[in-house]
């Protein structure tokens, strides 16, 4: 039991802030700010369970998927970055309502769940951060220990709690809305929008730096 809740306070220490599902709440809210409250509950849900699965795969296969199409983590960083960049610059440049339907595209509330897993799981609730950090996790547990069932049980444990979190960041993000006012969830939203280019940049940097370094010297 020692070792499961070691392994389990490893997995929320390292992905609870980068999932980061409170903060991630005024970008789900501004993005379903037409959609009904049992629609976005339903929403919320799916993105749980979506978000649970992703991570439990990239922990679990996630090394193996990478190296049989030959894709290297430094390249899935540089991908993801540029889509993480993408959608905060979006949400950052979003002047009034008529801009922030525009930003919303394809997200229509005649479908909550049809864009549940891209863009609202993938990338911003579980980012290639939050992928590349638990493929980490699971090819560091399987280097060390072979197949060790216990970080496996402490994982899975781990994104469940996860996914229960972001259930109820997402579910209630409208009560958390009437609590913080207008005022406060568009400070938060901006700031949000801003920490997600943020993060964006650093993602692309990480993975460009890694594929900078891998590449040969000069020949002398």
């Amino acid at each position: 039991m020692a070792e499961v809740g070691k392994n389990l306070f490893l997995i929320l220490s390292a992905l609870f802030p980068i999932v980061d599902p409170l903060g991630g709440s005024p970008i789900f809210l501004a993005l379903t700010k037409e959609y009904s409250s049992s629609a976005r509950k339903a929403l919320s849900w799916r993105i749980g369970i979506d978000s649970f699965f992703l991570l439990v795969g990239s922990y679990l296969i996630g090394t193996h998927v990478l190296a049989f199409f030959g894709i290297s983590l430094p390249v899935v960083q540089v991908g993801g970055g540029l889509m993480v960049i993408s959608t905060g610059w979006a949400l950052l440049k979003q002047r009034d309502d008529d801009e922030h339907t525009k930003v919303k595209g394809k997200i229509r509330p005649r479908d909550p769940l049809r864009h549940a897993f891209y863009p609202l799981t993938m990338p911003l609730t579980v980012g290639p951060g939050s992928i590349s950090v638990a493929i980490t996790l699971g090819a560091n547990a399987t280097e060390h220990h072979g197949v060790n069932f216990l970080a496996i049980v402490a994982a899975i444990v781990g994104c469940v709690l996860l996914a229960i979190s972001i259930f109820l960041c997402y579910g209630f993000a409208d009560r958390l809305a009437r609590i913080l006012g207008a005022t406060g969830m568009t400070v938060i939203l901006q700031l949000s929008s801003f920490l997600l280019v943020c993060i964006g940049v650093q993602i692309l940097w990480n993975g460009a730096s890694a594929l900078l370094t891998s590449l040969p010297g000069p020949v002398r």
